[in-house]
């Protein structure tokens, strides 16, 4: 257990205080503007209402929580020489600074004189930390606390601040500084309502969840992409538990956000001014309603294990029939042409009432225009099937280097399907290195080097059999 346990409890309670005065813009002249990443990161760049005069200047400016090596000047014009920056606002850092000091620890409650409740303290001499050790009035050490330490105001940091030092090429009404911070992600999120005639209707919101992030009237711009790390990213803000989020969604008359390729990355831009306050979620709409053609898909995977020796299998078991979408994207289209940057895509339908139901949610990566969407819902209800492994027979001969064995196996799958309209299922076998499809009652496609797939047309309130030989090599 941490000897720093009971100065955790703080941590929380110190940090939130820290976050209501650590506001990226305050006031009419300070400007900010974000890039948000997907991974957390936060790119911060803000115009300082400070006069920056030519030559060398000592500037000291309360930026918050941030990472103190990406700090950069905005300006060709002005270097940073140096920067001091504390941003240790937890309750280990300030027990730290207490080294050679004396605290007071709290240790509960006590009955004072008149019989009133009063906190019961004891003093102690901070000696070190890792490992703690602590000298007590008597004189003795111990190297757990003694109950909750309470920190003078001259030990603990509430506004993070930096001190720069300039060098300016000319004088300057404001200073204008880069920097990376956290608190604050973003995804898609993809609503996709699915008609009877084989079109559906598509909208998609760009939602930004800040859980420790502050920034008042803030420029937004948010990069779709896997931008790589260095290192392992250090969170500039602890995470923070909140209450439950509450949802500010962007109004359906709201321009949708504009978006341009940067690098090998999309940036989307907000068109309004947001201001982000934790534990609140704003969304923005990523493009006006669009409706595509769909088509459903029905799959059933197989069974060969996709690497290694091929098992006998006789026992007869259910296998799921998988449920997909696919939206059709093709390009000069206006949906096709869009790339869509990664989130959560959810499937409705409606009843026979007209009330629309969640049929299915799934999850999506980035996806470059042109490129169908192929969607899971689940598993279907009404189409089921068996597989079994009928036969199986193996051999081994000797070859230079050792032996190589050859497994013969063949397999039944029936489709049952219980709804009052054909249904095609794709049966599909997957695996690497040598093997071979010998026979099939059905003819089989090979979609690449390691898949197969069978296309089974079942009939309505009937069945279908597939059969199939597989040969394996190892």
């Amino acid at each position: 257990m941490s000897v720093f346990r009971t100065a955790r409890l703080l941590a929380s309670a110190l940090v939130l205080s820290v976050v209501a005065l650590a506001t990226l813009a305050t006031g009419a002249a300070a400007q900010t503007s974000l890039t948000i990443y997907n991974d957390g990161r936060v790119l911060v760049r803000r115009t300082l209402p400070l006069r920056v005069p030519r030559g060398g200047s000592v500037q000291t400016a309360a930026l918050g929580m941030l990472d103190p090596s990406s700090l950069f000047s905005l300006d060709s014009g002005v270097v940073i020489q140096r920067a001091a920056y504390d941003g240790a606002v937890d309750a280990e850092s300030a027990l730290r600074r207490a080294v050679g000091r004396k605290l007071l620890f709290r240790r509960g409650l006590r009955i004072g004189n008149g019989g009133v409740q009063v906190d019961d303290t004891v003093s102690a001499l901070v000696l070190a930390v890792d490992p703690l050790r602590l000298q007590l009035p008597n004189g003795q050490v111990t190297f757990h606390m003694p109950g909750e330490p309470l920190f003078p105001p001259d030990l603990v940091v509430t506004a993070p601040t930096a001190v720069l030092t300039l060098q300016s090429g000319e004088a300057r009404d404001a200073l204008r500084v880069g920097y990376f911070t956290g608190g604050a992600r973003w995804q898609a999120s993809y609503q996709v309502v699915l008609g009877a005639s084989g079109a559906a209707r598509v909208t998609g919101a760009a939602v930004i969840s800040s859980e420790s992030l502050r920034a008042d009237s803030a420029e937004i711009q948010l990069l779709a992409g896997s931008v790589s790390v260095a290192m392992p990213q250090p969170s500039p803000m602890r995470d923070q538990v909140t209450s439950k989020s509450r949802m500010a969604m962007a109004s359906a008359e709201a321009a949708p956000v504009g978006e341009q390729r940067v690098g090998e990355f999309h940036l989307y831009s907000i068109p309004e001014k947001l201001t982000l306050l934790p534990g609140i979620s704003s969304s923005a709409a990523l493009f006006a309603p669009a409706s595509v053609r769909y088509e459903r898909n029905y799959v059933v995977r197989g069974q060969l294990p996709y690497w290694g020796y091929l098992p006998q299998q006789p026992d007869e078991n259910e296998v799921p029939v998988e449920v997909s979408y696919t939206l059709k994207r093709a390009r000069r289209t206006e949906f096709g042409d869009r790339p869509l940057p990664g989130g959560v895509a959810r499937l409705f339908q409606a009843d026979s009432s007209g009330r629309l139901q969640l049929v299915g949610e799934a999850g999506l990566e980035h996806t470059p225009a042109g490129e169908d969407l192929r969607l899971s819902a689940g598993n279907a209800f009404d189409l089921t099937a068996k597989r079994v492994q009928t036969s199986y027979t193996v051999r081994r001969d000797s070859v230079a280097g050792g032996w190589r064995t050859t497994a013969t196996a063949d397999y039944r799958v029936t489709i049952s399907n219980a709804t009052d309209s054909v249904a095609t299922v794709d049966v599909t076998e997957e695996r690497r290195g040598v093997w071979t499809i010998a026979t099939s009652s059905v003819a089989p496609e090979k979609l690449s080097s390691s898949l197969t797939r069978f296309r089974v047309r079942v009939p309505a309130r009937g069945d279908a059999v597939l059969t199939y030989r597989v040969r394996v090599t190892w």
